[in-house]
C-alpha cells in the first residue's frame, strides 16, 4: 500500500506536463490551429461583452459601401 502513493504522484505529474503540452511540436512550439482554438473562444466572448460585434459589422458595411457593393 505505501508504494502506491509514489505512483500516483508521478502519474499526476505525467499527465500535468501532458495536459501542458497540449499541441506544442518537438521544438516546443504550439501548432497555430491549436492556439487559434484555444484564443477564439475568449476572443469571442469579449468581442460580445465590449460591442465589438457591432463595431466589425459597421466598419464591414462601410468597406463595402466604398467598394460600391
Amino acid at each position: 500500500m505505501a508504494h502506491t502513493a509514489g505512483r500516483t504522484v508521478s502519474r499526476a505529474r505525467v499527465r500535468a506536463a501532458a495536459i501542458t503540452a497540449l499541441g506544442t511540436g518537438p521544438g516546443g512550439r504550439r501548432h497555430p490551429l491549436v492556439a487559434a482554438a484555444m484564443v477564439l473562444p475568449m476572443a469571442l466572448v469579449l468581442a460580445v461583452v465590449f460591442g465589438g460585434v457591432e463595431a466589425v459589422v459597421t466598419q464591414a458595411s462601410s468597406v463595402a459601401g466604398m467598394l460600391g457593393r
